[in-house]
């Protein structure tokens, strides 16, 4: 039995099905993590999800900002969702979108597997958060987002505020700084103020601004995490952490690391030749 994480599928059918080919991925034994993102701008998103949905016994996703995004156009009237890009359009108008949507509605924003001894989320940490309390703030998040109040928090999802986590945080102020830290964060500064802007590997950023997993004075957790998010990152090991979001759908690979060895292994595919290099 193998388990793999896979990086950021943005809607890159072609490659994840040459990727799990390449793996060998057989559902009666072997087990699929995915580090979120699962839609947008690859050109297939809906045959992503239909497929992933179809693994579903066999996979576990963390959500990203992407899938997030498109929870919450679901939740805009018919003629504003008719505005969205075709790919997303496609998703949201197909005939089994109340089945995916509530499926990936359902899904975690961090995952720990401790016999295993990985985590899993799509972005990052707060630097001052254990694991402990980074489960705890997960979990309030996921019961918000598969209770019936979730039309609530996917309506008030966008905003760089909070930029920063704080315990005495309330309501859609808390929920939203924690899908931030979650989805949506690279570069923080050592209180934790999310930077949203910078974007591009380390060393091209702002004074004062450190990779959310290299921040002076962080929490040491003594974790080995994969995550996805940061094309320009590209693949990485360094602090506890395996980033796998290498950019297929600027044009670079889509890559699996195998979890269940005792040293990391990749499996990586090419991107189809019609996407740009980013």
């Amino acid at each position: 039995m193998a388990t793999y994480a896979i990086g950021d599928v943005q809607g890159c059918y072609p490659e994840l099905q040459r990727l799990l080919d390449k793996l060998r991925f057989d559902p009666a034994h072997d087990r699929l993590w995915f580090c979120g993102d699962l839609v947008n701008r690859g050109g297939q998103s809906l045959a992503t999800l239909r497929l992933i949905h179809g693994l579903r016994e066999n996979c576990i996703v963390t959500l990203g900002n992407h899938d997030l995004s498109l929870l919450s156009i679901a939740q805009r009237r018919p003629e504003a969702q008719a505005r969205v890009n075709p790919e997303l359009r496609e998703v949201l108008f197909a005939e089994d979108a109340p089945v995916l949507c509530e499926w990936l509605r359902s899904q975690k924003l961090l995952h720990h597997d401790p016999a295993l001894g990985w985590t899993m989320v799509h972005a990052g940490l707060a630097p001052a958060w254990t694991l402990r309390q980074a489960q705890v703030v997960a979990q309030e998040v996921e019961r918000e987002l598969s209770s019936p109040r979730h039309c609530k928090l996917l309506r008030n999802l966008f905003g760089n505020r909070p930029a920063a986590w704080s315990n005495s945080l309330k309501g859609l102020d808390r929920y939203r700084a924690a899908i931030n830290i979650f989805t949506r964060m690279r570069y923080c500064d050592v209180n934790g103020h999310i930077d949203f802007d910078a974007k591009g590997m380390p060393g091209t950023q702002k004074p004062g601004l450190y990779p959310w997993f290299a921040v002076p004075g962080m929490r040491q957790r003594g974790l080995r995490m994969v995550s996805g998010h940061w094309s320009a990152l590209g693949r990485f090991i360094g602090c506890g952490v395996h980033a796998i979001d290498t950019g297929c759908v600027w044009g670079g690979q889509l890559t699996a690391l195998r979890l269940d060895v005792p040293d990391p292994q990749y499996v990586t595919v090419e991107a189809e030749p019609h996407r740009s290099r980013h």
